[in-house]
């Protein structure tokens, strides 16, 4: 997405009634140091549980413990995103009906040790770096592949307005049991709607939603008859 187009979403009404995009003392500065509070706190965490799934990673098939994958994050930046390796090495790309990357519960592309780290989210804690170096924030929108950003429509490309984050307002309500579009809609309504109240609810409520295990998985969309 241009610069140009996202400059234009701070001043006008959003396509689905949302107010317009202010970026507020909270997102200026507050936001920023909330991440960088809660990304030490969580640092340790994060290297004790690499050395703990770090050798299961490896001896499953060899391969690196990270998986550095290219996201957009805000304004349009690519950066990398870090991820423990859930998938077989040099594992394809696969495609939903609508442009968004499949994650099935019989994805073939999956490690016995990436099953289990994707079901309980435990492969996205790198990412805490990413908050600390800050590409990412701890709540905002799941950033996307730069080819998932060029087939947003409407004002999808709002949600590149804050910075993406490890959960999000979208994560919570739905995961990914929802349709991709579906997901960027919440999205946008999240930064149209962001808050310290907001994100401490989101915060809160990705435990509940990791414990439930609901939602990990896209579903299928039914063929037409």
């Amino acid at each position: 997405m241009n610069d140009v187009r996202l400059q234009k979403q701070e001043t006008r009404q959003d396509d689905d009634g949302f107010p317009p995009f202010r970026e507020t003392m909270y997102l200026r500065f507050g936001k920023r140091a909330c991440d960088i509070v809660v990304g030490v706190i969580a640092l340790p965490f994060v290297l004790v549980l690499t050395a703990a799934v770090a050798p299961f990673i490896y001896f499953e098939d060899k391969g690196p413990v990270f998986y550095n994958a290219p996201r957009v994050g805000k304004n349009g930046r690519e950066f990398v995103m870090y991820k423990f390796r859930s998938m077989k090495v040099n594992a394809p790309d696969l495609l939903m009906p609508d442009g968004s990357t499949y994650n099935g519960a019989d994805d073939p592309r999956m490690t016995r040790i990436g099953t289990f780290l994707r079901k309980t989210s435990l492969d996205e804690f790198p990412q805490f770096l990413n908050v600390l170096k800050g590409d990412m924030s701890v709540v905002g929108p799941r950033p996307d592949l730069k080819r998932e950003t060029e087939l947003y429509e409407n004002n999808e490309g709002d949600k590149l307005l804050v910075k993406p984050g490890i959960t999000g307002y979208s994560a919570v309500k739905v995961r990914n049991s929802a349709p991709w579009h579906e997901r960027l809609r919440l999205d946008v309504w999240y930064v149209h709607h962001v808050t310290f109240g907001l994100d401490l609810k989101v915060f809160f409520q990705t435990f509940a939603a990791v414990f439930k295990q609901e939602g990990i998985y896209v579903k299928e969309e039914k063929e037409s008859e």
